[in-house]
């Protein structure tokens, strides 16, 4: 199994390949949710907002379409990469020893 080596600021030590890419997907997708979540409530003030411009209304109605097509893709990202990792984990053999001279 292939290892790396971590950066003493994430506690040392060694992890392997796909433990690193699930935590590196995990911390990826928590701040990609937390931007839409901010975006979305954002979007909904501008939008509920009683200012007279219409435009400024507009911007708020397309900040809100766009984090609901955003969160969209993210569950199906997300969703996908769930189901890749859950196979290959099972379908994850060792490698076998090296033959001996």
């Amino acid at each position: 199994m292939i290892t790396l080596k971590v950066l003493p600021r994430f506690g040392g030590g060694y992890m392997d390949i796909t433990s690193f890419i699930r935590n590196l997907t995990v911390q990826i997708m928590t701040i990609a949710w937390l931007i839409f979540l901010v975006s979305w409530v954002i979007g909904w003030a501008i939008k509920g907002s009683p200012i007279p411009i219409h435009r400024v209304k507009r911007t708020g109605q397309t900040l809100v379409e766009d984090a609901v097509l955003a969160a969209f893709w993210l569950a199906m990202g997300s969703t996908i990469f769930a189901i890749i990792s859950y196979i290959t984990s099972n379908i994850n053999q060792p490698m076998p020893p090296p033959p001996q001279p």
